[in-house]
């Protein structure tokens, strides 16, 4: 799910401009909740899952003028002032928290609660903001139990239950709510249960069947306590889960109820019910009475000036009269509704609209317009999710089917396959189910029945699935065509004759009319037909003596034609022929030099192996005459020397291993490298346990060019440790590290817990290991340090050198 915070400052500056206080001042602080809570629920479902919940919240408080904190606070908000929550709204934190350092008990919690709230429900759900959230929920927890008041003690608990469902632990959030809820019932306080039992159900998924039955006993309490504004959101609530799953008759009666109930208690507001009710018959296909509540829903809207959402109720009405086939009222409507929705490009709520219009005019039959629109509109505002993206696919699928383009329409309909299966979700299912018959009913045109059958049955278990009310006239009429190419003659006309049943009802509002305007022009032709009748009586033998003429003429020239025909059809086949010889050919010339291009590749990786393995063997051979010579050498000094060369050696000579033995022949797999280095050297100077080596490299594969620096670096850096950080036998450890701090940047550590470096050979520079060292470095264009910290430290930063990069700069 993507949250566009974009489209929170959008709207509040362009369509959110229509100020609702004259509107709402009347509204007493229930009914205010109610409306933020209404309009909240509503912003969600239109956006498909494509915002969360509480950047929704945010947008209906913005839209209505009011303070964000009126979305959640109604909790632990009692009427009396809340000290600092001004500070909290204004998000002036630093001034609220040395308020907070100064309150005391209750006035402590509320502003603990209303810090925990704020960062709780901020949009987008960051990581820190949920961390803040918990510092300051699990203050008001331990503060609460300190006092021993149960109604901070529920408060605190609560909220730190909707903290847990939003870091995703649901089984510890709901052990929270069923334990306050079980402490307001042993406390016999209804109003505290109601609430409690509100929250715990309210955070509970959808297609959990307890879900319902612990929002019913919440509303019916609301009731007994009088609490009308309550009892009413939780059916709202109710609405929105029998929606979601699929029981969309109960969804419009609980949807009825909702809205009656909001007229009688003297809330203005009730377009966003009425558009509810609406849509739901618009998916039941009770036309009548989806179009009167969205017409209401518009009266309304207007009425109230509460014009946040006029697109989407615009479109709602048009969506109606698409679907009673009022195709110009409709087309109408859908761009009334995108200039509306185009004030505010950045949100992109307006591309249903905008696709809606294009569909409108499409079936007008004006296909190359609504194709020059689209293209048009796309490039000026493109998509920025991939469900807009799908959509505009389907769209531009549709139209070029209808004029012929079955190549093109088939390309957005593979497009829209592809991507389809990741937005599947209860909130998308309809619409995808939708998508999936079109596809099928394109195959099923195209004589392609395995295709077609693919695509339908994903339609249906999608509708299945998600409990979807799925009746739709043309997955029938794609499953009849279906049935027909494979010969499933009477399943076929099982389907034919739901097609006929459910398209003749749809049309049955639209046809009347031009049912009669046809019966009037039936009748009008029919005498003019029979003026023509009489009048052509008179020449009908005159007639079938031409047609005797003319069907002899056909005849010969058919015959001619034929032949002609056949002539051109046996020139292709040898034109064909020809062509196919030539392709052959030349297929076996580039096979030829396919195979030989492989060949000297395979020989050429079998060189460079050779190679590396000649230079181990030299270089083992360099190691094994130092060892004879270092016999005869009684220096101490030199010897030393000779054996600091063997194990430089032997680090270069280890890499040309690696690159010998190893698939791979461009780079080395730096901790398998590293490891035996280290290995070699413990060995070597034989420390045994004495000396503890923690070795800690990431995952790098490096080429030969930085490997072999790198490798007689750490070879100087590891003999130092050894020779000179443990005197007089003392025990230690040598910490080498690779870790990686940003992309394609490295740094490399090698650290003992030792003597440390002495003053005087830290300054002297011009010695051959730190001369080494640092001129290996500079091969890396690498920065190299050397410090004492609690032992020697020798850091070294550089990048990785790319392969590509290398062959560019060669």
């Amino acid at each position: 799910m993507r949250v566009l915070f974009l489209l929170y400052l959008t709207l509040t500056i362009s369509n959110w401009g229509f100020s609702q206080s004259t509107q709402t001042k009347t509204y007493d602080i229930k009914k205010k909740r109610l409306l933020v809570k209404i309009t909240g629920v509503y912003i969600y479902s239109i956006n498909q899952g494509n915002i969360d919940i509480d950047s929704a919240m945010v947008l209906a408080c913005s839209a209505n003028k009011i303070p964000v904190s009126l979305s959640y606070d109604e909790d632990y908000n009692d009427g009396n002032y809340l000290l600092g929550s001004e500070m909290v709204d204004n998000n002036n934190i630093s001034t609220a928290l040395k308020i907070l350092a100064k309150s005391q008990k209750t006035d402590r919690i509320k502003l603990l609660l209303q810090l925990g709230s704020h960062y709780l429900f901020k949009p987008r759900n960051k990581k820190e903001d949920l961390q803040n959230a918990l510092l300051y929920i699990k203050q008001a927890v331990e503060l609460s139990n300190k006092l021993k008041i149960p109604k901070w003690q529920q408060q605190s608990n609560i909220l730190m239950g909707k903290y847990y469902f939003q870091a995703g632990n649901m089984a510890e959030s709901q052990a929270l709510f069923s334990t306050v809820t079980k402490n307001c019932r042993e406390l016999n306080d209804k109003k505290a249960l109601a609430n409690a039992l509100e929250n715990q159900g309210t955070f509970l998924l959808d297609n959990n069947p307890e879900k319902e039955k612990i929002l019913t006993e919440a509303m019916l309490l609301y009731k007994k306590t009088g609490e009308k504004e309550k009892e009413v959101e939780v059916l709202t609530k109710l609405v929105t889960m029998h929606f979601w799953t699929g029981n969309l008759s109960l969804a419009k009666k609980e949807s009825i109820q909702a809205y009656n109930f909001l007229k009688k208690i003297g809330f203005k507001h009730t377009h966003y019910n009425a558009a509810t009710i609406s849509y739901i018959d618009l998916v039941l296909k009770n036309q009548k009475e989806a179009l009167f509540y969205a017409i209401d829903g518009v009266k309304t809207m207007e009425a109230t000036q509460d014009l946040t959402l006029a697109d989407n109720f615009y479109l709602r009405l048009g969506s109606i009269y698409h679907q009673m086939g009022n195709i110009e009222e409709a087309t109408q409507l859908f761009k009334k509704s995108t200039k509306i929705g185009q004030k505010s490009p950045n949100s992109r709520s307006w591309y249903k609209n905008f696709i809606s219009y294009i569909g409108a005019l499409s079936q007008l039959g004006r296909h190359k317009e609504a194709l020059d629109y689209l293209k048009k509109t796309t490039e000026q505002y493109p998509p920025d999710n991939t469900f807009d993206k799908i959509l505009i696919a389907r769209t531009a699928a549709l139209c070029n089917d209808k004029i012929g383009n079955t190549e093109l329409a088939e390309k957005n309909y593979v497009f829209i396959e592809k991507y389809i299966p990741q937005l599947i979700s209860p909130q998308t299912a309809f619409d995808i189910a939708m998508i999936y018959t079109e596809i099928s009913y394109f195959y099923a045109k195209m004589g392609q029945p395995t295709k077609a059958k693919f695509c339908a049955d994903k339609a249906l278990f999608i509708s299945s699935k998600y409990n979807i009310k799925f009746n739709n006239e043309v997955l029938d009429l794609s499953l009849f065509k279906i049935d027909s190419l494979s010969g499933n003659y009477l399943s076929a006309i099982s389907h034919y004759q739901k097609f006929k049943k459910s398209n003749d009802s749809i049309i049955n509002y639209s046809k009347r009319k031009e049912i009669e305007e046809l019966r009037f022009k039936y009748e009008t032709a029919q005498k003019e037909q029979n003026i023509k009748t009489l009048q052509t009586q008179t020449n009908i033998q005159q007639s079938q003596l031409d047609k005797s003429k003319l069907i002899i003429n056909l005849s010969i020239a058919s015959l001619l034609l034929l032949l002609i025909i056949l002539g051109l059809i046996y020139n292709m086949y040898r034109v064909k022929q020809r062509t196919n010889e030539k392709l052959e050919i030349k297929e076996k010339e580039i096979n030829l030099k396919n195979t030989n291009l492989q060949r000297l590749l395979d020989e050429k990786e079998w060189l460079m192996k050779e190679i590396h393995h000649r230079v181990k063997n030299n270089l083992q051979t360099v190691i094994s005459l130092l060892n004879s010579q270092s016999a005869y050498v009684d220096n101490d000094m030199a010897l030393s020397t000779i054996k600091s060369s063997q194990h430089r050696i032997h680090a270069m000579s280890l890499i040309h291993q690696k690159l010998y033995m190893s698939e791979n022949i461009s780079t080395i797999n730096m901790p398998v490298y590293i490891k035996e280095l280290v290995e070699y050297l413990k060995d070597s100077f034989n420390v045994k346990q004495r000396i503890r080596f923690e070795i800690k490299i990431e995952q790098l594969e490096l080429d030969v060019v930085q490997a072999v620096p790198l490798g007689l670096i750490i070879n100087e850096a590891v003999t130092n440790s050894i020779k000179y950080a443990f005197p007089n036998d003392q025990e230690g450890i040598i910490s080498i590290k690779l870790v990686s701090i940003d992309t394609n940047r490295y740094l490399l550590t090698a650290q003992d817990d030792g003597v440390g470096i002495p003053t005087v050979f830290k300054e002297k520079t011009h010695s051959f290991g730190m001369s080494l060292i640092k001129g290996l470095s500079d091969d890396l264009d690498g920065a190299f340090s050397i410090e004492n910290n609690n032992g020697t430290l020798l850091k070294l930063y550089f990048e990785k050198v790319l392969l590509d990069k290398q062959k560019n700069n060669l």
